[in-house]
């Protein structure tokens, strides 16, 4: 699923080809994928897009007369820009939202279509949106502290839970619980204030300094390589491979549909957690689904 800095730099992109342009019309390719019907998707055409924003994990596209385009992508669903003429991908396309100066492709692999597209009207039913997440990069240390607080789950649980923060899913939390050498079993209610300190400051530099390799990235272009697997990446996606900071084998929980990845040596005390013995504790304090994740 695009985290944070993938969909900060997809709003980057968008602004510098749409902000300020008429959406001429929205071509519905998937029908699935429009979860709204009033109003009707006509609605949209022959708007002017006002503002680009990002709104947790989902793209806003902000039209004229308070009316919003909201754009989840979920776990397979991406955006292509494709010039006048370009032909939209076979087979994978949901939508596509036709501008002077090109078309932006909405898309999603795989089976199980879970990507969706919201036309709202009026601010109040965009902030239905709004999970509650507060920004780390803008959250004190004391913000960050309460919500981390505000129940007793695990860290993993808890970064990726878009009612305390914005933005933080899968990947980013393993990368974050990695440079504070925190296990991501650890509950948050035990935590010392030094561990939760030390938590805020990793989660405030992995997400800065991945928006900013993923802007140098993109450059001008329109992001392409939109992936959670990186090989930059500390531990994510990197099961069996070695620790960049001790040189020990990386290990991963397993649980349903979700992979954790950590190191033993730098966060848990050198102990390999095993998902069986951690089953009661995961079906208490896990994501229980996909849209948990949201």
């Amino acid at each position: 699923m695009p985290e944070l800095p993938d969909i900060t730099v997809y709003v980057e992109s968008l602004e510098r080809r749409v902000a300020g342009q008429v959406l001429e019309r929205v071509r519905l390719v998937s029908p699935f994928v429009l979860r709204t019907a009033l109003p009707p998707l006509a609605s949209a055409h022959g708007r002017r897009v006002a503002a680009v924003r990002r709104l947790g994990k989902r793209i806003v596209l902000e039209l004229e007369g308070e009316y919003f385009l909201v754009l989840h992508l979920m776990i397979a669903g991406r955006l292509r820009w494709l010039d006048r003429g370009d032909k939209a991908p076979a087979r994978i396309t949901l939508a596509l939202f036709d501008f002077a100066g090109g078309t932006l492709a909405f898309t999603e692999a795989g089976t199980k279509k879970r990507a969706s597209l919201h036309l709202v009207h009026g601010t109040e039913a965009l902030a239905a949106f709004d999970l509650g997440g507060i920004e780390v990069s803008a959250a004190a240390l004391s913000a960050f502290s309460d919500r981390l607080r505000r129940e007793n789950h695990t860290l993993k649980r808890a970064l990726t839970d878009p009612r305390l923060f914005s933005g933080i899913g899968n990947a980013y939390s393993d990368e974050i619980l990695h440079r504070a050498r925190l296990s991501p079993i650890a509950l948050t209610h035990k935590l010392t204030d030094e561990e939760i300190a030390r938590l805020h400051d990793a989660a405030r530099e992995v997400l800065a300094e991945w928006t900013v390799r993923l802007r140098a990235e993109t450059g001008g272009d329109f992001p392409t390589r939109v992936t959670a697997f990186r090989p930059e990446m500390a531990v994510h996606g990197r099961f069996g491979e070695p620790c960049p900071v001790c040189g020990a084998t990386v290990q991963r929980i397993v649980y349903a549909e979700y992979e954790t990845n950590y190191c033993a040596p730098c966060q848990t005390g050198g102990v390999i957690l095993a998902d069986r013995a951690l089953s009661r504790l995961l079906k208490a304090s896990w994501p229980r689904s996909i849209d948990e994740l949201g």
